[in-house]
């Protein structure tokens, strides 16, 4: 199957189809009351003048459609980022493929594209985070080559939205004390 899978940037038209399959992502995650984005959304935020992603799709010929019809079963939904120590990275939001075609190639092609471009443009590291429950995605990501950040160095993720962001922002949020490096 993975032979016939065109893996191709996402077009200003694929939006509604990327945004069907984000539902899909989140329904998988148990977390669908946090989508939010539109595809129209999607489409000012990623084909505007200065794009806030990428994306790419993995698309099946016609005759390989999806139960519902769809030829777009998959996408990688990326961005660039920078490391201090690093330089240039590319993070991987989103990697997803319906489950009719899991365990196909699709997954590591896509993931493997997202990986050649990072290195087209100078980046030193691909990032990404996975879920601590999903332990098929996580051995996969590890199959790859992957190095779980949490497990060696220990790093965690965070992140501030709606009333803790405009606190933070309105410098109202917490102490005022930033804590010394360990």
């Amino acid at each position: 199957m993975a032979e016939k899978v065109v893996i191709r940037p996402c077009r200003a038209e694929d939006c509604r189809q990327v945004v069907r399959l984000i539902r899909e992502l989140a329904e998988f995650e148990n977390l669908s009351e946090q989508v939010k984005i539109s595809d129209q959304d999607l489409c000012e935020d990623g084909f505007g003048q200065d794009p806030f992603y990428k994306c790419l799709v993995a698309e099946v010929p016609p005759e390989c459609h999806s139960q519902e019809g769809h030829t777009v079963v998959g996408y990688g939904l990326y961005f660039f980022t920078y490391s201090t120590w690093k330089g240039r990275n590319i993070y991987m939001e989103d990697l997803y493929v319906m489950p009719e075609f899991r365990g196909k190639g699709i997954g590591k092609k896509l993931m493997s594209s997202i990986a050649q471009v990072g290195l087209e443009q100078g980046c030193s590291q691909m990032r990404f985070a996975a879920l601590d429950w999903n332990r098929s995605a996580i051995d996969f990501y590890l199959r790859q080559g992957a190095v779980d950040l949490t497990a060696t160095e220990g790093w965690h993720f965070f992140r501030f939205e709606g009333d803790a962001m405009r606190g933070l922002a309105r410098g109202e949020s917490g102490s005022d004390q930033v804590p010394a490096p360990v």
